[in-house]
């Protein structure tokens, strides 16, 4: 055996697993990143306006104070190359580099079953076996470029935004067409407008989204933050998706009117970000007439800032609730289309029917352009896994296994796949909730699931399929108690032609989540069968 546990992916979920094997354990083990550089997410995705949406100072690690002391953060929402700077400054702190494998891409992991260990394959040939697989590939890093007919023919450029050329892309006097209007298109068509000879906007769905109301934090409020680390942590573990905000037990309905227009107009105007809908009222995403509240709350700010009406009515959202699809945080998004060399096109009026090589042709128009951008997103929680060759017990594919919809156990394991972890898998509240707070808690129960086996002879662990089957049963059930199911989201892998919809994170709330993981390991690690060697 080479190493006790490989890991693939050296992100934020990758680097701490790492240091949480290595150092405090005191096993072996290798990280594989196919990227020439750490950072995950932060490494590929530097598209123009990639900056965080959660608050810098609690996304970040906890689990090292001197860490948390040593750095400071420039901004309230920091860049991409700054939260770059940090984890390559956590690599380099927690000297992890010399066992994370660079430019190196695992094709296959197979499970043998007379040796209890995983063999895994590299793009260069390379085949070492371990005692633990251990996925940190990532939520959001499998890139969804749309299958469009003659993109091939396109005569410019065009770039995803989750693979962005490292050198950048200059738009200077160049038509641009964008297409996406997630988080990442709304992050990305201010910059690009700014800089443009003219921006087309291709959107298939309006979205909400909330003002960020970023600034540059200064030194005195960087000290109060570091001074404050412990409470913040706290609550952000106790929370409901692990952001620092002291939500109302209050409905949105039990209050008057005009206390609930007070309530969102500060939001937006003084606090802006996730607070609006993790920091209101905690029905909006359980109640529909709450929800409608914030909804048309954030309908009438569309309108009040975007200049032609026609072109509000169109970013204007109608028929799915606030917060069903990830709530964009924005820096002049709607303010955008104010410019004149910015044109939104309403792909629900006039769909792409192809690509041409002088640019994109809908029902309607044939559009010029030198580049086009693909915001499109991801194809989330499970791309990136199944695009390695995993094979577990028996020979059992995980794209088999995952054919009809994805399973898990808790995120954390799949059944038939002996000593597999997941690292905010499906059925766990990872892409939901605040991602380091999330990952923190998924690295440290493996490692500590690891280090009760070693204690205790064993050397395989295994979710059973009964736990499998009651916890993919328990996320659908709490999901159909939400508003969640009533938008056609990459929650349910709905952007994704031909995925099986399967609700896939947990969102019954990230406190209860960890209290469950807490209970099934203080039962000897409930639903898994533990065997020694």
């Amino acid at each position: 055996m080479d190493f006790d546990a490989v890991i693939v992916g050296a992100g934020f979920s990758g680097l701490y697993m790492l240091y949480r094997l290595r150092d405090v354990l005191g096993l072996s083990a290798r990280v594989y990143e196919a990227g020439d550089g750490v950072g995950g997410t932060w490494y590929w995705n530097r598209y123009p306006g990639a900056r965080c949406d959660s608050e810098a100072f609690y996304y970040s690690y906890s689990f090292s104070e001197e860490l948390q002391q040593e750095w400071t953060w420039s901004t309230k929402y920091p860049e991409q190359p700054e939260i770059l700077r940090y984890l390559d400054h956590v690599a380099e702190r927690f000297d992890l580099r010399r066992d994370i494998q660079l430019g190196t891409r695992v094709t296959a992991a197979v499970f043998h079953d007379d040796t209890g260990c995983w063999e895994v394959h590299t793009d260069d040939g390379s085949v070492v076996t371990a005692r633990y697989f251990v996925s940190a590939v990532g939520a959001l890093s499998a890139a969804n470029v749309p299958s469009i007919p003659g993109l091939e023919t396109f005569a410019g450029a065009w770039h995803h935004t989750a693979a962005w050329p490292h050198e950048g892309v200059d738009f200077t006097g160049r038509r641009v067409g964008l297409i996406g209007t997630g988080s990442t298109g709304i992050q990305a068509t201010p910059v690009i407008a700014a800089e443009a000879d003219h921006l087309f906007v291709f959107q298939r769905t309006p979205n909400y989204s909330i003002p960020a109301r970023n600034y540059p934090i200064s030194a005195r409020e960087m000290d109060e933050v570091k001074a404050d680390y412990p409470e913040i942590r706290r609550r952000c573990r106790e929370s409901y998706a692990g952001f620092p905000y002291a939500i109302t037990m209050t409905s949105a309905m039990d209050v008057n009117p005009d206390d609930r227009l007070a309530t969102y107009e500060r939001l937006w105007k003084e606090e802006g970000g996730f607070k609006f809908i993790y920091g209101s009222y905690y029905d909006l995403l359980f109640n529909r007439e709450s929800n409608e509240t914030a909804a048309e709350f954030i309908r009438a700010k569309i309108r009040e800032i975007v200049e032609d009406p026609a072109v509000a009515e169109k970013l204007v959202p109608k028929d799915y609730p606030y917060g069903t699809k990830r709530p964009p945080v924005d820096t002049g998004y709607f303010e955008t289309f104010n410019r004149p060399n910015v044109t939104l096109v309403d792909l629900r009026e006039t769909p792409i029917t192809e690509v041409i090589p002088s640019g994109i042709r809908t029902t309607r128009a044939d559009y010029d352009l030198d580049v086009i951008v693909f915001a499109t997103g991801f194809d989330a929680v499970t791309g990136a896994l199944l695009k390695i060759d995993v094979r577990g017990r028996d020979g059992l594919r995980l794209s088999e296994k995952w054919a009809d919809g994805a399973t898990s156990y808790l995120g954390l394991q799949v059944a038939g796949f002996p000593n597999m972890f997941t690292v905010s898998g499906p059925g766990s509240p990872g892409v939901l909730a605040n991602m380091p707070t999330a990952i923190e808690h998924h690295v440290e129960w493996i490692a500590d699931c690891i280090a009760y086996m070693g204690a205790n002879g064993f050397t395989r662990v295994e979710a059973t399929e009964d736990a499998e089957a009651r916890w993919v049963d328990h996320v659908r059930e709490i999901a159909e108690r939400t508003l969640y199911p009533l938008a056609d989201s990459w929650y349910l892998g709905a952007n994704i032609p031909g995925k099986k919809r399967v609700f896939l994170p947990y969102v019954g709330g990230f406190q209860p989540y960890t209290q469950r993981c807490q209970q099934v390991a203080d039962r000897g690690y409930e639903g898994f069968t533990l065997s020694p060697a």
